[in-house]
């Protein structure tokens, strides 16, 4: 499988694909195919003009975009036919009348290009095995010679248009090692989207994985505990700042108490040790009187 040349789909550029795992390396760049296009456009151009360059039909065909490509990397198959002329390749239409009276096993021709809404692909016999060379695929998909005719039949079901190619293909390691061995594949091919999609499930359940076994081999315990000391450490706190308030309580009251003391001994006249004399007992009585 490693010696097959095969073209993974890059932005539109599916007829560069196309004709490059076709003919097995890289043979056409999208400026190669660009120039034909324009030569194309120049000749239809000139188709046009001999009815007139001032007819309304001229006129409406210079303001249209190409037919032949387009920004995005689209290719025609006027690209592509002109494009395999350069190899000496012909293209005729699989299902069109002239081929079909003809009987021909599709296994006894040696590739098609495939067409479906703007995507171009190559099925292509490769020593005495064919491949689905879909840039669309990881890899190259083998197809059995059993299921060959189904395969074409169930995509011409699908509006797929197809193309026999007919003439010698030029030489490639592929063909030359699959004479001799045949490969078998264990696993069919994804389509490019569908591996994407998948490793990026695989990424997820990954990081769920390690965030569980990070918690199993004791690291996620470690930030629990540390939270669990935290905790206790801001209780702690308030507990001592609840007894500081008490202790700060009691000292006000104790010395509200002992002011309050204090105030009452001032207010209490002080008297000496020794009894009080006849005279002193004689001025309390008056004064007791006066009030």
């Amino acid at each position: 499988m490693e010696s097959i040349f095969h073209e993974k789909q890059e932005g539109s550029l599916c007829a560069q694909h196309c004709l490059n795992n076709l003919l097995q390396g890289e043979y056409f760049s999208p400026v190669e195919l660009s120039s034909i296009a324009h030569q194309l456009d120049e000749e239809e151009r000139m188709r046009m003009a001999e009815g007139g360059v001032t007819s309304e039909d001229y006129r409406t065909f210079l303001q249209q975009p190409s037919g032949n490509m387009d920004d995005s990397g689209f290719f025609s198959i006027q690209v592509i036919s002109n494009a395999l002329k350069v190899w000496g390749l012909e293209l005729i239409l699989f299902n069109s009348p002239e081929y079909q009276r003809l009987r021909i096993d599709p296994i006894n021709e040696r590739s098609f290009i495939c067409n479906y809404k703007e995507h171009w692909f190559t099925v292509r016999k490769l020593g005495k095995q064919w491949f689905n060379l879909n840039s669309l695929l990881t890899g190259p998909e083998l197809i059995s010679d059993t299921y060959l005719a189904l395969f074409l039949a169930q995509l011409q079901q699908e509006g797929y248009s197809i193309f026999v190619v007919k003439g010698d293909l030029p030489d490639c390691e592929a063909d030359q090692l699959l004479q001799m061995i045949r490969v078998q594949q264990m696993h069919r091919p994804k389509l490019i989207g569908e591996e994407l999609a998948q490793l990026k499930e695989q990424r997820v359940q990954k990081t769920g994985l390690e965030r569980v076994l990070e918690v199993n081999d004791g690291t996620g315990m470690l930030d629990e505990d540390e939270e669990d000391f935290q905790r206790a450490l801001a209780l702690s706190r308030q507990e001592i700042d609840m007894e500081d308030e008490e202790a700060d309580l009691r000292r006000a009251i104790q010395l509200s108490m002992q002011g309050t003391s204090r105030n009452r001994c001032q207010d209490i006249p002080q008297t000496s040790g020794s009894h009080p004399t006849s005279e002193e007992l004689r001025k309390r009585r008056e004064a007791y009187f006066l009030k």
